[in-house]
């Protein structure tokens, strides 16, 4: 315990970039309270470096108790949008280019399927195509291939 308040400034240093570490590399900033708490310590562990804090261990918990409230207050909105933020750009698979011909009429239903990569998916089209016909996959779901007659 000696050794941790006589160097009470590095100690909460290194805990701050521990913290950090964890919510970084760990929980992939799913939860903000490990950030605001381990830049709490680190500028907790910097202003008593440099002498504007005192160093003793209720200086350490009430500036790390209103640091990391302010912190929450200030980054919450906007590390939420941040994190909310989804991209919405369709991507492009390996399959979104596969043809094959129809066992079965399709239609906007899905109530046939192709067995293609040992799964069974669910064809749907905008309109009706015939059995026999050659089709090409447009777009995929989850589960579903939208095709469309081949040109």
């Amino acid at each position: 315990m000696d050794f941790i308040t006589q160097n009470l400034p590095q100690t909460l240093m290194v805990l701050g970039i521990v913290a950090l570490i964890i919510e970084v590399a760990v929980l992939g900033l799913s939860t903000f309270i490990l950030l605001f708490f381990g830049l709490s310590l680190f500028l907790t562990g910097l202003l008593m470096s440099f002498g504007i804090l005192p160093d003793s261990l209720a200086t350490a918990l009430w500036s790390n108790a209103v640091v990391t409230a302010g912190l929450a207050v200030v980054l919450w909105k906007p590390l939420k949008q941040m994190q909310n933020r989804v991209d919405k750009k369709q991507v492009n698979s390996d399959f979104a280019e596969l043809t094959f011909v129809l066992a079965s009429d399709v239609t906007e239903q899905g109530l046939t399927t192709h067995q293609y990569s040992g799964i069974s998916w669910k064809l749907k089209s905008e309109q009706p195509i015939s059995a026999g016909t050659e089709v090409l996959v447009t777009k995929k779901e989850v589960g579903v291939m939208w095709v469309k007659p081949k040109s």
